[in-house]
């Protein structure tokens, strides 16, 4: 199973769009890989740089908001909190029981889910406010 970047899941901030775009590819490689049985070495890899990388998406993202006053701030924050706790209850179970069907699972519950519903709504109310700040 992949999952598909679509124009309606555009944001209208370059940064943002282009971030996400490469968030839809990495977690599309993790999913690649645990489908594929390859080695845990690599999917590690690929957890580990989705890790690093919510990261600095976020806190793009959210320099973005606080820069142009974003009212919806706390609670957009908020959210991408409770997903990176998320993520790392997933890396947790991936350290413990490696790679398989499990994790591809929780990885599409977890991961794929939240990015669609969180971009699809979330973000794209914010991308709606900055096209009126930009």
């Amino acid at each position: 199973m992949t999952i598909n970047w679509t124009d309606d899941l555009r944001v209208g901030v370059d940064t943002i769009d282009n971030q996400h775009k490469e968030l839809f590819d990495r977690i599309n490689k993790l999913l690649d890989a645990c489908n594929q049985g390859k080695g845990k070495g690599e999917i590690g890899r690929v957890v580990n740089f989705l890790e690093d990388y919510i990261i600095v998406h976020f806190n793009a993202e959210e320099e973005i908001q606080k820069r142009h006053a974003y009212p919806d701030y706390p609670h957009h924050k908020t959210l991408h909190e409770e997903f990176k706790k998320s993520f790392s209850e997933l890396k947790k179970q991936f350290e413990k029981e490696g790679p398989g069907v499990h994790l591809i699972l929780r990885t599409n519950s977890t991961v794929v889910d939240w990015l669609i519903k969180h971009i699809g709504r979330v973000d794209k109310e914010l991308g709606a406010f900055l096209k009126t700040k930009i």
